[in-house]
């Protein structure tokens, strides 16, 4: 069975956490609607939806993939790179307890899950404003007895690597080149976004289909031009806290 953890939007959303985009007006009852549209697509796309309750002190707290990274051995509970963020892994720890071994980064590592991108046995992890190279080093450690390769990739311009790539087919990543280097994915073919949507990397797979935000037509036209089946979602109002498809849930096999 595959589950997808998520958590509720908090009341105090739009106070969250922004690097990289100027703080707009959050409609919490539209972002709660968006939300729970995703979770619906979640379930048609065969997932088992856990949905954990809302934290009203913890604004960025419905973004529950920088709180852990989820493998078939184990899951990792992160140290966010933001420190309001950092109460946000005790939830998730509890909740990922009855599925997984749990390990826990310490300090002086930070590293948030939506810097790693994980295709098959390998990780790539984003050097970001939000992830640091002992987190990188601290990760590797705790997989390499898995047999898990970690690679660290710088990121620029952007919160995480996967606002700058993520998977889209077997064999495919989108990608902005102007924030990460295409040449760290060998193997892999990259999907350019279209240049008018510099923002529009960040994409969903499950099977064969992939979750994307509506907003970016452009791109979403270019992944169907390769025969890519995309499912289009409003998330406007998570995008204005530098929330993308992928932050919004854990997704594992249980």
């Amino acid at each position: 069975m595959r589950l997808a953890l998520t958590r509720k939007i908090s009341p105090a959303m739009d106070r969250c956490e922004l690097t990289h985009l100027a703080r707009a007006p959050i409609d919490i009852a539209l972002a709660e609607a968006q939300h729970l549209a995703y979770e619906r697509c979640l379930e048609s796309l065969g997932c088992k939806v856990e949905s954990l309750p809302a934290e009203p002190g913890l604004p960025d707290s419905v973004f529950v993939e920088d709180a852990a990274i989820v493998l078939d051995e184990l899951a990792v509970i992160t140290r966010p790179g933001a420190e309001s963020r950092r109460a946000e892994t005790a939830s998730i720890a509890k909740a990922l307890a009855r599925y997984r071994p749990l390990t826990f980064m310490e300090a002086p590592g930070v590293l948030d899950g939506g810097d790693v991108l994980r295709i098959g046995k390998r990780l790539w992890v984003g050097l970001s404003g939000r992830t640091n190279e002992p987190g990188v080093q601290q990760l590797a450690a705790a997989l390499a007895p898995h047999r898990y390769s970690v690679e660290g990739v710088p990121v620029r311009g952007c919160l995480h690597l996967k606002s700058a790539v993520t998977q889209v087919a077997r064999d495919a990543v989108l990608l902005n080149h102007g924030w990460v280097d295409a040449r760290a994915f060998p193997g892999l073919r990259a999907v350019e976004v279209a240049p008018s949507e510099p923002a529009g990397a960040n994409a969903l797979l499950i099977e064969d289909a992939v979750i994307y935000p509506s907003a970016f037509p452009d791109t979403r036209h270019r992944m169907e031009a390769l025969g890519i089946r995309v499912i289009p979602l409003d998330v406007s109002e998570i995008a204005k806290a530098e929330g993308g498809v992928t932050c919004c849930s854990l997704i594992f096999e249980v």
